[in-house]
């Protein structure tokens, strides 16, 4: 192995810990074992290197796997023969963060002043079933109404549905949080990875951040990256509508692709106790 090599490697080595490093928290704080992870993380190479390395456009053999993953045939055709994984719920929530964008923006489900108005849910007709006709394609009226009452982002009272957080974010269900969290950990490294492929055209990729910020910073760019952040996303879901199927049949074009943009907050303490005064 040459030098570039061996440094590339130990790159790859850092990089890759680092990222692993809140992905560990998260699983000791579930009591997943190392040993329990190493399994998934070999199921997880067994299916990429299906999915993505084989040659030349076909599905590759067993024995192409064990040799790009480093897992002998045996392991490999047992974690082939799995059964395939049960939906992860991630095309719900996708539909349920549907429902609640049009809520607070579709004019007919708006006060006077702009306001979420409160939905009647009962009949195809009623406020709150053509919101979810209108903008959760074909989930049933109840069982999206279910959904967003077990999450904490609307109440139900006999029939009378209130609009409780302005936002799909469901803090009463931590499997729906674990949902959310593999989609939009995998968005953003899937990014990162392409760029660093130098495959077709860059993805974009934008951060900012400092790194001695005071308390009272802190809390007043959470404040405006919120505020901000909910703006920009509503603008841009109101111009990626327009093209897709399920909210509006009429468009045309070929292909289908999964497009969008994510926003995350960065905020960590630094360690140490000096701070630094200009």
């Amino acid at each position: 192995m040459s030098r570039n090599t061996d440094s590339m490697h130990e790159s790859l080595q850092k990089a890759v810990t680092r990222v692993l490093t809140p992905l560990v928290r998260l699983l000791l704080r579930h009591g997943v074992s190392h040993a329990e992870f190493a399994n998934w993380a070999k199921q997880a190479y067994v299916e990429e290197a299906a999915t993505s390395f084989g040659l030349n456009g076909k599905t590759p053999s067993v024995s192409r796997i064990a040799i790009v993953t480093g897992i002998n045939r045996k392991e490999v055709k047992r974690i082939r023969d799995l059964p395939a994984d049960v939906d992860t719920g991630v095309s719900k929530h996708n539909r349920a963060v549907r429902v609640v964008t049009g809520w607070l923006q579709d004019r007919e489900f708006l006060t006077a002043r702009g306001r979420p108005r409160v939905l009647v849910y009962g009949d195809a007709e009623e406020s709150f079933n053509r919101l979810v006709r209108r903008h959760g394609g074909d989930v049933p009226a109840r069982a999206m109404l279910d959904e967003l009452v077990r999450v904490g982002t609307v109440s139900n009272e006999n029939g009378r549905v209130t609009l409780l957080r302005k936002g799909y974010v469901p803090h009463e269900s931590e499997s729906a949080l674990l949902d959310l969290f593999s989609t939009s950990a995998t968005d953003l490294l899937t990014t990162l990875d392409h760029n660093l492929s130098g495959d077709g055209e860059r993805r974009l990729q934008m951060s900012v951040a400092y790194d001695n910020v005071t308390s009272e910073g802190v809390e007043a760019f959470r404040k405006l990256s919120a505020a901000r952040g909910l703006s920009l996303l509503r603008e841009l879901d109101t111009a990626l509508r327009e093209y897709d199927r399920d909210v509006n049949p009429e468009a045309r074009g070929e292909g289908r692709h999964r497009s969008g943009l994510g926003l995350y907050l960065i905020e960590d303490a630094v360690e140490g106790d000096d701070v630094e005064n200009d």
